[in-house]
């Protein structure tokens, strides 16, 4: 009965988050490490599903903020129309990135690039925006990678330590420079700097309230909706304290606090008995643990840091 239930939970969870058996997809070539490798800080962060999930949705909330990055969703994104497609285009990018290999990493941003040139338009407040400017790329990086810390440093385990957090933004850095991101903050330290620079350029708008309305009431059936609320209210309590009143978010009372927390760690549980160890993790380990490397291009040659540079390297 445990392992239908856990059956149960694993492919209800896939169908919803990535639409496919994307672990069947990430099985060669044999011996390519990806772009990043099992030693790197983005397979331990991204393979922990609660706080990548809770941070996905605080990324979406945070973002929201950003006028001219809304504008562009308002005008080209299919989210209201068909959210689950939308989910699993963005997890399918994150997954590949950061768990396929070379190729296939490669070539999904590539895919991105592209899509990213049809995307432009003109903001309610008159000013003109593209999907492929650096500095929107960069707040929409930013905004996801210090939620998806976020999400792990609360939900998933042991926390990582400082140097930690540092290698994990240099590592996610280089993902953000393909897409045509500058000046991508690289450490803990610049990415608090960023979002205290960039503060007075958010606010909250219609299109902006209406996104957290509809996240809040998302899910194709009473179980789905039951999960995303635990999931957006887990959210809430990892964004920085100045951004949900912006969205008439409440930032949680310390009771409410305890209770938000209670309900992600059981949802976690649940996630993890049905879900792990992760087929994509797993798949992805087999890769590289097979003979005959594909000979990845050496992206860590843009980061100055030798010890990462070997770990990334050698996978330890």
């Amino acid at each position: 009965m445990g392992s239908v239930a856990a059956a149960w939970i694993r492919a209800r969870v896939e169908a919803t988050v990535y639409g496919v058996d994307l672990s069947s997809r990430l099985s060669g070539p044999a011996g390519d490490p990806g772009l990043f490798g099992p030693g790197s800080m983005v397979w331990r962060v991204h393979s922990n599903l609660l706080g990548m999930l809770t941070g996905g949705f605080a990324a979406l909330v945070l973002q929201s903020l950003h006028p001219l990055a809304m504008a562009g969703v308002d005008q080209h994104s299919t989210y209201r129309q068909d959210p689950v497609r939308r989910l699993n285009q963005t997890a399918g990018f994150i997954a590949v990135t950061s768990f396929g290999s070379c190729p296939q990493a490669q070539a999904a941003i590539a895919r991105i690039r592209r899509r990213h040139g049809s995307v432009r338009g003109i903001a309610p407040d008159g000013r003109t925006y593209a999907a492929s400017d650096p500095a929107l790329l960069t707040w929409v990086h930013v905004a996801e990678v210090s939620c998806f810390l976020a999400g792990y440093q609360a939900y998933g385990g042991s926390r990582l330590t400082d140097v930690q957090c540092d290698r994990y933004f240099r590592e996610m850095a280089v993902i953000a420079g393909e897409l045509g991101a500058t000046s991508v903050p690289a450490s803990t330290d610049e990415v608090r700097s960023y979002l205290n620079s960039v503060r007075h350029e958010l606010a909250p708008s219609d299109v902006s309230l209406d996104v957290v309305r509809f996240l809040r009431g998302l899910g194709q059936d009473a179980l789905e909706r039951t999960v995303v609320r635990i999931l957006v209210n887990a959210a809430v309590r990892i964004l920085p304290v100045w951004a949900p009143p912006q969205l008439d978010l409440m930032y949680p009372s310390p009771v409410f606090d305890l209770l938000h927390r209670a309900a992600a760690h059981g949802l976690g549980a649940v996630l993890r008995y049905g879900c792990e160890p992760s087929p994509i993790l797993e798949t992805a380990r087999a890769r590289v643990n097979t003979p005959h490397a594909s000979g990845c291009v050496d992206h860590t040659a843009r980061i100055p840091d030798p010890f990462f540079r070997e770990t990334f390297l050698s996978g330890k």
